[in-house]
């Protein structure tokens, strides 16, 4: 169980950075929010992965941890809202540059790169 939730969170951490380093801002925001939900994973995973276990103290000898639950809940707030700002701001950056691209400028396939 844990090698399959260790590699979820691997496999969302990889795509997400892959899609930050492209040149287009919707995939950079993609990529943002694919590494929010990893490290929202990786938070609620901090808690011990427990089967049957009560969320509230006092119905079990044994209850979850509510700390990680509390951080993930909180973590997907200021996720949804910097998402959203990250929108409008590749939106602005569409209308008064004129192109989706990272740096604001489009490539010029005309130059050629010595190496």
């Amino acid at each position: 169980m844990e090698l399959l939730y260790a590699s979820c969170v691997g496999l969302l951490v990889s795509c997400g950075v892959f899609l930050i380093l492209r040149a287009r801002t919707f995939t950079v925001v993609l990529g943002l929010t694919m590494l929010s939900y990893a490290v929202n994973l990786f938070l609620f995973s901090s808690g011990r992965l427990s089967l049957n276990q009560a969320a509230v103290l006092g119905y079990s000898s044994e209850y979850a941890d509510p700390l990680p639950q509390a951080l993930v809940l909180t973590a997907i707030v200021i996720g949804f809202a910097m998402t959203a700002f990250v929108v409008i701001l590749a939106i602005r950056g569409r209308s008064d540059l004129g192109s989706d691209h990272v740096d604001g400028e489009l490539p010029d396939e005309n130059k050629k790169v010595k190496v």
